[in-house]
């Protein structure tokens, strides 16, 4: 199901309540108009509430069904009305409730067209009632005494006068948000007795974005990478204040449903849940907004719209504000905060990961049932803890998968978690990866295999220089929660989602890293160049013709190599063996040279064209004897530590020589 419209208060078998409210009243009265819509409502924000059966009151005794149902209700509700008193049913039943809640649960009385001195002092229509039982069952009956005592009882209870409310609407909402704010759990996951971790200031925070007493119409969004709990806390949320509104919709599984099965499904679950009917017919997205406008326009309406991936959605669901009546919330979440921000939500929520503690919490419960870990695995749980970075749904999944396992096994899944990531988390983190567009997939595994060296945005740009579009690039992948940029212009990346990027790479070919289109990890480089032979074969690269980074670091080989990829953007290579690069080496696209502690004696022969070269790094070269002609290789910009330096840099801004 993509749509939730209705959420439980109690929490079932945990608790020894069957119902949240027990539901008094005189059928005659008020069966069909107040009590028949107090009763849906109350029905409608999940507090599970009893209403006898009309046909059980034909009797003169209460059945062992209601004596049962008044016993395992938390609460009850008294609608006293003028007639209430006449009907003995419902003084025994009323007597039952005084003898089973007067000390442990309160009973609200509603006084329904009835002064509450009236009842308390049995007057007017309440006195009239008692002489004709009187009458039936003679002065001084202690049965009839004891109804007595029980009105005044009630009566000198707080409740509601239906005559300090103009409408009866207003007079159930209030009932109702008072039962909501009684009945309603602590904040535990929906369904079991685990406790949110983390979940209290957020929900502060929410709730100051909601401003519920404005009377505006609001668009709050719920933004951060997949794993966090957005959905989770949108979900508590809307248990949370779901009572206040006239219309409440749980829309799950936005992006999931839209391109399964599209649109004008979303469109037709909200319809039918404002127009409670199951087969509404909504031919295409067009209607299906006028629909919607025409349903929600006079109504203050609750809707969660969760995991929304495209502005379309939002358009055809959501579209204005004007579509809603006032005091009306619309809640999304996503994982691209340029979705929120095409509807209007500049600034959404960002959800941040769990600290260290409360992950720790987390991981146990799952791990041990307990909200710490067991003595003799505390510090294998600080390893997975740590492994998981504070994302929720990693610890779940790994404190869930390593419940009652041996230390062993323990230690196995971290070896194995190093090599291979979890599939339930890397496919969850994937989601975001697969709506990328090919060159954001490009710079996103580049970044992801090699953070290292792209730990900034500036060294993006040289890397890409020949794209035009490297800004709006990483803007996306930021705004798709796959990295964060530091006001200092620092990419961040998760460990979890650096991993996913790796994985990814890796699936291009398990068995051979040579077919792979990246290769970052020490074993798998020495696989490829050390294949059949005992020392390095640096022809190798003679295979590896669209090579855009090569990046080596204190390895000696005995020899150069006798060729390099013209594809190069980045060449980096410490103790560079040969006196000068290959002769036929001609990088076009070559943006930074660094080839520091290197036996060269001189780049290359005559002139190369160069004409994207930005950088040259030859620090601690000590053969250097002379550098080559730059004429063609106008744009470097900085040059460090060269022995001795005659050319034509016309655009040159630094330079740093040592003796």
């Amino acid at each position: 199901m993509a749509m939730s419209t209705q959420v439980r208060a109690s929490t079932g078998s945990t608790l020894p309540w069957q119902y949240d409210v027990f539901l008094s009243f005189r059928g005659a009265d008020t069966r069909k108009g107040f009590t028949d819509y107090l009763y849906k409502e109350l029905q409608r924000q999940g507090i599970m509430t009893f209403r006898d059966d009309p046909q059980l009151e034909r009797g003169t005794a209460i059945s062992p069904e209601l004596l049962t149902a008044i016993e395992q209700s938390r609460f009850a509700i008294v609608v006293l009305s003028p007639k209430y008193a006449t009907s003995t049913w419902c003084l025994l039943e009323l007597s039952k409730i005084l003898e089973c809640m007067e000390e442990r649960g309160p009973i609200l009385p509603i006084f329904y067209e009835v002064e509450p001195s009236h009842v308390r002092h049995q007057r007017g229509s309440f006195a009239e009632a008692f002489e004709l039982h009187e009458d039936k069952f003679g002065e001084g009956n202690k049965e009839v005494e004891g109804w007595r005592d029980a009105l005044t009882k009630v009566a000198n209870l707080a409740g509601w006068n239906s005559k300090d409310y103009r409408y009866e609407t207003e007079l159930i909402r209030d009932i109702v948000h008072e039962l909501w704010s009684r009945v309603h759990p602590s904040l535990t996951v929906f369904g079991s007795s685990e406790k949110l971790v983390g979940m209290d200031t957020k929900l502060e925070e929410i709730d100051v974005l909601l401003d519920k007493e404005a009377n505006d119409v609001r668009f709050i969004g719920i933004w951060g990478m997949g794993g966090l709990g957005k959905t989770t806390l949108a979900r508590q949320v809307y248990e949370r204040v779901s009572h206040q509104f006239e219309v409440c919709i749980f829309l799950a599984n936005v992006r999931e449903v839209s391109a399964t099965q599209g649109l004008v499904h979303l469109q037709k679950q909200i319809v039918s849940q404002i127009l409670k009917e199951e087969n509404v017919q909504v031919w295409n997205a067009y209607s299906g907004i006028t629909m919607i406008k025409r349903c929600f326009c006079n109504k203050v309406v609750l809707l969660v719209l969760d995991d929304v991936d495209q502005p379309e959605q939002l358009e055809n669901l959501v579209g204005e504000k004007d579509w809603f009546g006032s005091r009306s919330r619309i809640i999304i979440t996503a994982r691209d905060r340029h979705v929120l921000a095409t509807q209007g939500v500049e600034k959404p929520y960002e959800l941040k990961g769990l600290n260290e503690d409360e992950a720790l919490q987390l991981f146990s419960w799952k791990a041990f049932r307990k909200y710490v870990p067991q003595e003799d695995y505390a510090e294998l749980s600080k390893s997975f803890v740590m492994y998981a970075g504070g994302l929720p749904l990693a610890l779940r999944t790994l404190g869930s998968y390593l419940y009652q396992r041996s230390p062993d096994a323990w230690n196995s899944a971290l070896a194995k978690l190093r090599s291979t990531p979890n599939k339930t988390i890397f496919n969850l983190l994937k989601v975001s990866y697969d709506g990328l567009d090919e060159l954001e997939k490009k710079i996103f595994l580049d970044i992801a295999c090699f953070h290292r060296l792209y730990n900034n945005e500036s060294m993006i740009k040289l890397a890409y220089s020949s794209e035009f579009c490297t800004r709006i690039t990483i803007d996306v992948l930021v705004e798709k929660s796959l990295l964060t940029i530091s006001s200092g212009n620092e990419i961040g990346i998760h460990d979890l989602i650096q991993e996913m990027g790796c994985e990814i790479v890796r699936q291009e070919s398990y068995e051979d890293p040579g077919r792979r289109s990246r290769l970052w990890l020490r074993n798998d480089i020495f696989h490829v160049f050390t294949k059949n032979t005992a020392d390095w074969n640096l022809e190798a690269f003679s295979k590896m013709r669209k090579l855009k980074l090569l990046y080596i670091h204190n390895l000696r080989p005995s020899l150069g190599p006798k060729y390099l990829p013209n594809a190069l953007i980045f060449l980096n290579w410490s103790w560079y063996p040969s006196k000068s690069l290959p002769p036929a080496f001609q990088p076009d696209d070559l943006t930074e040279l660094s080839l520091v502690h290197s036996n060269i004696d001189h780049l290359w022969n005559g002139i190369k064209y160069l004409s994207k070269l930005k950088s040259i790094d030859l620090s601690y070269s000590v053969n250097l004897t002379r550098t080559p002609d730059f004429t063609e290789t106008a744009k470097v910009s900085r040059v460090y530590r060269l022995k001795c330096i005659w050319s034509f840099l016309k655009h040159l801004m630094y330079l740093a020589a040592q003796s």
